[in-house]
């Protein structure tokens, strides 16, 4: 990459674009030197997450998943940015992120299962680096700081990546963890997902701050906003910042300014009550899929037979996860209780007796 990414400053900022909607290159100077065949599987791995995203709304709907937070909008930040990181490296997401640890290697019907709330779903493999996406708002942003931290006293390069929505940056725990990050330059990158609406509150009445990423400059680290709905923009700019966290240069905010077509979650949210149509119909004119579709049309790399091709590789592979879920043993709560500790401390021991002889 021949042009410095521009950091935010203190009174300015300006946002990182390399296609535009049409698939046109914008800033030649800031187009990654990706393969066609790594071109190729960002598309494969957009098209794939879309297909997974409607069937998971649709098992929601039919009682077949649990807790879903749908992601069509946000499949460039999240699979641009989880493309920038090695085998090695560390993810901890947020409750909407399952894409980016299912491609970092939790299987499938693992994140079925946790949607489910079954605590297989939370056995992670061996090899994986990846935590349990988090609940708690915010958490995962000091946990990041503390994992890089580790590698850095461990002397490994090796980097923790984050991930947060607009409405968490307003949380404690976002600038405790950024802050630590910063202090002690450890090698993180924090990937804000910025989709205008912290369930139904929009950006503007969460912050006064010109942008989310001015909120690295009180951290004293840089901080970047890329057009999230670009794949190739968000893998140029994450890219860099896990170059620069590996290296030692300490971590980076990345504000992508992206849209969730969909509800927040699928628990009752309505987004028509506080979006409207001109403004999603707007943000649909940038879809990720057309536009990276586009500019792999013109480069000759991508056809209607290798979407299909995919389409029905999602659907098999989706089928196939929940059929493997189903075949999973049903929780008990003395199951539940008995995987807690090797020897069961006496307060869940007369818990465990209420429940008599149930099968764990």
């Amino acid at each position: 990459m021949s042009k410095t990414l521009t950091q935010v400053s203190a009174n300015k900022v300006e946002t990182i674009q390399v296609l535009d909607a049409s698939g046109k290159v914008v800033s030649k100077d800031l187009e990654p030197k990706l393969s066609d065949e790594q071109l190729r599987e960002l598309m494969r791995r957009m098209v794939y997450t879309r297909i997974w995203d409607q069937r998971a709304i649709s098992l929601n709907r039919q009682g077949r998943l649990g807790f879903y937070a749908p992601v069509a909008g946000q499949e460039a930040t999240m699979i641009g940015s989880q493309f920038a990181l090695n085998k090695e490296d560390f993810i901890l997401p947020s409750y909407r992120d399952i894409p980016q640890i299912v491609w970092h290697g939790l299987p499938l019907h693992q994140a079925f299962l946790y949607s489910r709330g079954h605590q297989t779903g939370g056995q992670i493999p061996e090899g994986v680096n990846v935590l349990m996406p988090q609940i708690i708002i915010g958490a995962q942003i000091i946990q990041a700081a503390g994992v890089a931290y580790g590698f850095k006293l461990n002397n490994e390069k090796r980097v923790a990546m984050t991930f947060i929505g607009d409405g968490g940056t307003s949380q404690g725990d976002f600038y405790e963890g950024i802050n630590y990050a910063g202090a002690y330059q450890a090698p993180a990158v924090f990937v804000v997902q910025n989709n205008r609406y912290a369930i139904s509150v929009p950006v503007e009445k969460q912050t006064a701050a010109e942008s989310l990423a001015h909120k690295s400059v009180a951290a004293g680290i840089p901080g970047y906003q890329v057009d999230g709905m670009d794949i190739l923009a968000v893998y140029a700019a994450v890219n860099h910042a896990v170059e620069e966290a590996r290296e030692g240069n300490g971590p980076a905010l990345i504000e992508s300014l992206t849209y969730r077509y969909g509800p927040h979650t699928m628990a009752g949210d309505d987004p028509t009550r506080y979006r409207t149509n001109e403004e999603a119909s707007e943000w649909e004119e940038k879809d990720p899929l057309t536009r990276f579709r586009k500019y792999l049309d013109k480069k000759g790399l991508w056809s209607e037979e290798d979407e299909e091709k995919v389409i029905e590789e999602a659907k098999q592979d989706i089928s196939d996860a929940i059929k493997k879920a189903d075949q999973i043993e049903k929780m008990t709560v003395p199951g539940l209780i008995d995987s807690m500790f090797e020897t069961l401390p006496s307060h869940l021991e007369e818990q465990r007796a209420e429940f008599g002889t149930e099968d764990k």
